[in-house]
């Protein structure tokens, strides 16, 4: 079986940026009228389904910014999830699985409190998995980025975003790591084969160097301080720490900042970190320094949390935005936590 590729005609150029989704999912919202109150029978919107998983959602906000990027992926021949990535306009790569793509819901509630309901990914065995990397090998040639995003599928096993990324820095790839539990710290195993960017939120940053999740998320200083250890200790050329509605923190060998995000009325918060990503990755492409990609994500990610389900923000809803002040929290060598 071969993959099936969608690009724009015309398009022959290697893309800037690749994303991976092992895991795809239609996301499903369904708008509550009220407060979710178990038990109780709650009057729902139309419910709004859109293409998604980590990294399908990073690059529809890549593409629609306007950089080339392609998604990479696998689902069946015939699914739903298909059609709505190619209604998109996105540039993919499936590859062929026998599986249907998995639904994920989300109920919004007014106040834009989400809870998310999560399936398991379809099962990828043996072949499935082969296909696969050879897929995103093919796909990555002449890449500036390659983003491995989101959960792993059942059959795949916790070490590949690992051996990924081995394989993609042969190639000479720049390889982004956005995923959580096991396949995080598998791919932080081993620091001389660390990725060149991770993107842990402040319970994936604790869960790997101690500390308190809310503490984190209220301390800048602190933020920064657990995100230069885990550079130091485990290898990554930066780490990108997203604080929720608190901002988010950059650390990298030339130094570490803070920029808040900016005053929004929240909507979702679902696909708001795949945002982030977005504009880290579309203003490091583009020649931007530390402090001016880390304005980017949270500018994307601030602009993604305004908006309903998973939608990934325009341009114009960035540019919408006042950008925030950024602040150095210190310069390398890395502080010394008590």
């Amino acid at each position: 079986m071969n993959a099936r590729r969608t690009t724009a005609p015309g398009t022959t150029a290697p893309h800037r940026i690749v994303t991976v989704t092992a895991s795809p999912a239609i996301d499903r919202l369904i708008a509550l009228d009220a407060p979710l109150d178990r038990g109780a029978v709650v009057r729902t919107g139309t419910p709004v389904d859109q293409p998604g998983g980590k990294g399908v959602n990073v690059a529809r906000a890549i593409h629609g910014a306007g950089e080339s990027v392609m998604a990479v992926f696998p689902a069946g021949d015939h699914d739903s999830f298909v059609a709505a990535v190619r209604e998109t306009g996105l540039h993919h790569v499936v590859s062929p699985l026998a599986s249907r793509v998995r639904v994920n819901l989300t109920l919004a509630e007014p106040d834009g409190t989400t809870t998310k309901l999560n399936a398991p990914g379809a099962e990828l065995g043996p072949a499935d998995l082969e296909l696969l990397v050879r897929t995103v090998m093919s796909s990555a040639s002449g890449a500036s980025w390659v983003a491995l995003c989101g959960s792993l599928p059942p059959g795949v096993p916790g070490h590949w975003y690992r051996d990924l990324t081995g394989r993609l820095h042969e190639v000479g790839a720049r390889v982004a790591v956005d995923t959580s539990g096991e396949p995080l710290a598998a791919v932080l195993a081993d620091a001389a084969h660390a990725p060149d960017l991770v993107k842990p939120n402040a319970q994936e940053l604790v869960e790997l160097v101690g500390g308190d999740a809310d503490e984190v998320e209220s301390d800048p200083h602190l933020a920064g301080e657990l995100a230069q250890r885990l550079r130091a200790d485990r290898g990554p050329g930066a780490v990108l720490l997203t604080l929720g509605g608190a901002g988010a923190v950059l650390a990298t060998a030339d130094g570490t900042w803070f920029a808040p995000s900016p005053r929004i009325r929240p909507v979702s918060t679902v696909g708001a970190g795949d945002s982030a990503l977005a504009g880290y990755l579309l203003a490091d492409t583009r020649g931007a320094d530390g402090p001016s990609a880390l304005v980017s994500a949270v500018l994307h990610g601030s602009a993604a949390a305004a908006l309903p389900g998973s939608t990934p923000p325009r341009p114009s809803d960035v540019d919408a935005l006042e950008a925030p002040h950024v602040r150095e929290l210190f310069t390398t060598p890395t502080p010394q936590h008590p």
